[in-house]
């Protein structure tokens, strides 16, 4: 049975939808305190077809009911978080309750679970910090990274620059430490900034989502910072390709960490992905306002260790995704409305 927590988000959503369509068990646990998580699952238990299971539950405040839920597991994606930086700013004991205990909690079910579950952890590039060790040089529409030519690796070094950072980072450590002391089979994904549809892109997450809905909906952007900050961009489904390769290489993967995102041929700056938008007649409306705390001029991810170790590598152009994502919002622009409001 594969459990997913966060099952009723974005990414948790996209990929149950995948394993349902393909007869496998699912069991969410969700607090759905998320805006558009209940109009997830309501999507999810449509095409469930008698394998979707649903366990309201909230990982950080509820560990005995997490240990039942997982007793039978054979695969564990951990996906249940505080996804965004500046709400870890304003209250950042929240986040390290859901981030931080809430991953550790996982970790002690996964230990206790009969079953030896596969654990998969959804960390973030933001463990990095400002990467002010890299080389970039300031270009027309876009930073450019000199050094590291390749991105970044994950041998660059863990430097925390924020609540959220701290919560995942501790989060990715404890993660990848139950397997080197208790044996598990655990693998840690550093990912970019994934995207596509049932994603209720806001403000402070979900940004790609976010400049679409902002536009359709005739809201006005804030582009913080000059908006020539650089990230590399993966389709939901590219991410799950990723997941599934980790599984069937777990003698590979087990204790490992992967940086995980679109790599140097899939990024982009802002400045560049209103060009896209307007390539595709989506008009904006956006004003400048000053860097926030943490935010990295540019990120990209060297993904060889996933190429070399896993033979995954992303197979949708940046372009053809947003399209994807575009038709999704448009024709979900109702339910959108009311969530982003």
């Amino acid at each position: 049975m594969h459990v997913i927590t966060g099952g009723a988000g974005f990414i948790g959503s996209n990929f149950a939808a995948k394993l349902l369509a393909r007869g496998e068990d699912v069991l969410i646990l969700d607090n759905l305190r998320r805006k558009g998580s209940p109009e997830n699952l309501a999507w999810l238990k449509g095409i469930g077809a008698g394998k979707l299971r649903f366990q309201k539950l909230d990982v950080a405040r509820e560990p005995e009911a997490l240990d039942k839920a997982l007793r039978e597991a054979d695969r564990v994606y951990h996906l249940a978080a505080q996804v965004a930086v500046t709400d870890s700013v304003a209250d950042p004991r929240a986040d390290f309750e859901i981030n931080a205990l809430g991953s550790f909690n996982v970790c002690e079910a996964v230990r206790k679970s009969g079953a030896s579950p596969h654990l998969i952890y959804a960390s973030t590039n933001k463990v990095y910090g400002g990467l002010g060790q890299t080389r970039l040089k300031e270009e027309g529409k876009r930073y450019a990274l000199l050094e590291p030519a390749h991105g970044i690796g994950e041998d660059i070094g863990l430097d925390f620059h924020s609540p959220y950072g701290c919560s995942k980072g501790c989060a990715d450590q404890y993660v990848r430490d139950y397997h080197r002391i208790y044996g598990l089979d655990t693998t840690v994904f550093r990912q970019s900034c994934i995207y596509g549809p049932n994603q209720f892109g806001v403000e402070d997450q979900g940004w790609l989502a976010w400049f679409l809905i902002a536009s359709r909906l005739g809201r006005k952007l804030t582009i913080y910072g000059n908006g020539k900050q650089v990230r590399d961009v993966l389709y939901v489904d590219d991410l799950f390709d990723a997941y599934e390769a980790a599984y069937g290489k777990k003698a590979v993967s087990s204790g490992q960490v992967y940086n995980v995102g679109g790599g140097p041929e899939q990024a982009l700056s802002l400045l560049e992905y209103l060009d896209i938008l307007a390539d595709l007649g989506v008009k904006t409306d956006h004003a400048f306002a000053d860097w926030r705390p943490g935010d990295q001029k540019i990120y990209v991810s060297d993904i060889r260790k996933a190429r070399r170790d896993l033979g995954w590598a992303p197979k949708t152009d940046k372009k053809e995704g947003i399209k994807r994502m575009k038709a999704w919002i448009e024709g979900n622009l109702a339910a959108i409305s009311r969530q982003t409001t």
